[in-house]
């Protein structure tokens, strides 16, 4: 008999039952990717996933109670393992920076087609960004007029300098490619870059690649990558 595929354990969190059980029922329909529990706001999600403790949580940001900013918060502070991905109904939505400096791994619209989002929520388990291009530019554009991301390390001050490689991976990271593109445009293998990206965001004491990526612009350390 064929092995199972491992799936993904996805708790969805949104206050429009209508809207949270139809992305339940498309995740569920993909062999890899199953729906373990549902919560309707942003502390009934605290609960199950310090309960549940899926892989990765779904989570609208407008909700009653408690909003999916600070539910996120919450969640990375007494489940630090659990990875989230912020949707939202608008590319102009105000709590972007704010959700990124509390660990969330992604940050999508809602007009997603549901292949993209599968996609993304997979890319988010390989600790890759997951950004809509739209939000990505604004992300990035605003970081560039000065707008203040989140309470980032300064790495010049603190910490250990980056190796030239480890800027290198960084640079290509901000550039939006993932480690396989990386690895290929490097001549290096996946598990290298893997391990720089690691070093790299220890070192700065960033979560995730979202943070590495406004490191990298506000500090205008981007530019072409060669070998």
């Amino acid at each position: 008999m064929p092995e199972a595929t491992e799936q993904i354990r996805i708790l969805a969190v949104d206050d429009t039952a209508l809207f949270r059980q139809s992305v339940a029922q498309l995740i569920d329909k993909q062999d890899d990717l199953s729906v373990i529990g549902e919560a309707e706001n942003g502390l009934e999600a605290v609960r199950k996933a310090n309960e549940l403790k899926p892989d990765l949580v779904v989570m609208d940001v407008e909700m009653p109670v408690m909003d999916g900013v600070e539910a996120t918060r919450l969640i990375r502070e007494q489940v630090p393992g659990v990875k989230v991905v912020m949707l939202t109904v608008s590319e102009a939505d105000e709590h972007l920076f704010e959700a990124i400096r509390f660990g969330a791994q992604g940050y999508l619209l809602k007009d997603l087609r549901p292949e993209e989002l599968f996609d993304l929520i997979r890319a988010v388990m390989r600790n890759e960004a997951a950004l809509s291009p739209s939000i990505a530019g604004r992300l990035l554009g605003q970081i560039r007029d000065g707008t203040p991301v989140a309470e980032i390390q300064d790495a010049e001050a603190e910490g250990p300098a980056l190796t030239p490689r480890e800027l290198e991976v960084l640079r290509l990271v901000a550039d939006g490619l993932s480690n396989k593109e990386i690895a290929a445009k490097l001549f290096i293998t996946e598990g290298t870059v893997k391990n720089h990206v690691h070093n790299a965001l220890e070192k700065l004491q960033l979560e995730n690649r979202t943070q590495a990526a406004a490191y990298i612009v506000r500090k205008g350390l981007g530019g072409s990558s060669g070998t």
